[in-house]
């Protein structure tokens, strides 16, 4: 009886932390969507909230931590019981730092907001966002319902994010080229696209820690890329 009295206790303490996760991921799904419509329709009130939202994100990563630190010190958890804990910290993580890409993309669109557009950045952009977002709330599905292969999907799907980035690079470049006018423009507008992608990476991630979840082991092979400027040096944008 004592037996199944801690397993219940930790299963509630389980049941707590995935709803702060799943709490967590809704919050960050909808600061990456906000975010991109504050660009198109140079909403400056709507970035702000953005970056606003972001304080609400952190406070749930640092409950998170303190829970699970919780569970562990009181519930000595083992084998699959200690993987979960471990999964929900790493993915709590990913989360954290993709709302924190989506507060810059925010505060960047209030920038461009004093700049002549660029001809079909801001759709081009949002069809990359919508494409992560829908990643992210598969990925969040995939843990709750320890569904592997549509982790595995959504693993395979980042090469279509890297392939929105690799266009939007080159179309970049072509209208600086074009016009030095814009360069100012479409170097803020290179930064968002290359914020999204990390999104996707960061997505992808989550997908991979759903996967050692379910069977125990990552995923053997190495994460498909089709990131043509990875190369390049890019620095690290998460303001």
């Amino acid at each position: 009886m004592p037996e199944v009295h801690i397993q219940s206790a930790f299963d509630r303490d389980l049941e707590a932390i995935q709803a702060m996760i799943m709490k967590m991921g809704g919050i960050v799904e909808t600061q990456l969507l906000d975010s991109v419509q504050a660009l198109e329709e140079r909403d400056d009130e709507l970035a702000a909230h953005v970056r606003a939202t972001d304080k609400q994100v952190d406070q749930l990563e640092e409950q998170i931590n303190l829970e699970a630190a919780r569970v562990i010190a009181m519930r000595a958890p083992i084998a699959t019981d200690l993987r979960t804990v471990l999964t929900v910290l790493k993915i709590s993580n990913n989360l954290e730092r993709i709302g924190d890409y989506a507060k810059n993309l925010a505060k960047r669109s209030v920038v461009l907001g004093q700049m002549p557009q660029i001809s079909g950045a801001a759709g081009s952009i949002r069809r990359m966002s919508k494409a992560v977002e829908q990643m992210l709330k598969d990925a969040l599905d995939a843990y709750i319902h320890r569904d592997v292969e549509l982790a595995r999907d959504v693993r395979d799907r980042d090469q279509d994010v890297d392939q929105m980035y690799n266009a939007l690079f080159r179309e970049f470049l072509t209208h600086m080229m074009e016009d030095p006018r814009n360069i100012t423009a479409c170097m803020h507008l290179h930064f968002i696209a290359k914020n999204i992608e990390r999104c996707g990476d960061h997505v992808t991630s989550i997908a991979e820690q759903v996967i050692y979840l379910a069977t125990g082991e990552m995923p053997s092979d190495n994460r498909p890329k089709a990131d043509a400027t990875s190369a390049q040096p890019i620095m690290e944008d998460r303001g």
